[in-house]
């Protein structure tokens, strides 16, 4: 499952992007700065409410598998030591909770991708960075939520055609290789054609970009990003 911007009604979907993004900003920064577990806590129920407002649940979330892994075994790695006692616990629980901060911040992220369109994120940044800068940046943002789903399809397929041809029979070293070097040759096509279709449109600096308006519903989405962005600087959650 591929997490990208799933069309819909919620209320989520009838935000503005730029409201979103405050959100998004205010709970990172109060991930951050209230590591807790009574922290997480709170913020595990906000995280929760944000997936469930975008119309989404857990299985939303399996689109983040590969870090999956990674979040779990790092508290391990960090309570492990070479010497008695072997094993901190104090280390091993500070990482956990770090892990788990960062599974909350992908919750919160994977609601506004499900239910914000391209075009909508990139006329957010484009307003939220006036000038060049922002429409360069905003380009950027839209090139990588169109691509990233295109580019994990390219490895599945050439996964799927190595499997076909027996492949699957070879040690784990060849697969890998041979995925990833089919992956990396199909993406430099991609970059090929893309560079040539922008030029072909004639790339401009003042693309025409959807009309942004903040409706009711945003109102308490803003209260929360500066409820959250305040509890980050103050200490207070």
């Amino acid at each position: 499952m591929t997490l990208s911007y799933a069309p819909g009604d919620s209320l989520a979907h009838r935000l503005d992007p730029r409201s979103k993004l405050l959100v998004q900003v205010g709970f990172a920064a109060a991930a951050f700065a209230h590591t807790t577990p009574r922290g997480l806590a709170a913020l595990t129920v906000l995280a929760a409410g944000c997936l469930r407002a975008a119309g989404g649940g857990p299985r939303d979330l399996w689109a983040y598998r590969v870090a999956l892994p990674f979040l779990l075994v790092a508290p391990v790695v960090a309570g492990a030591t070479v010497g008695d006692p072997w094993f901190r616990l104090d280390r091993a629980a500070d990482t956990a909770l770090a892990s788990y901060r960062v599974l909350l911040v992908l919750v919160v992220a994977a609601a506004y991708v499900r239910s914000t369109p391209v075009r909508d994120s990139r006329a957010a940044v484009q307003y939220a960075v006036p000038g060049r800068p922002g429409r360069l940046l905003a380009a950027g943002v839209a090139l990588v939520f169109r691509f990233l789903p295109l580019l994990k399809r390219d490895l599945l397929t050439a996964r799927d055609a190595m499997r076909a041809r027996l492949g699957d029979e070879l040690p784990v070293r060849d697969r890998m290789r041979i995925v990833a070097v089919a992956g990396i040759d199909r993406a430099f096509g991609r970059a090929d054609r893309l560079g040539t279709a922008l030029a072909a449109r004639c790339f401009a600096w003042n693309p025409t970009l959807p009309r942004l308006a903040f409706g009711r519903g945003d109102a308490v989405a803003l209260a929360v990003g500066v409820g959250l962005l305040a509890a980050a600087l103050t200490g207070v959650i």
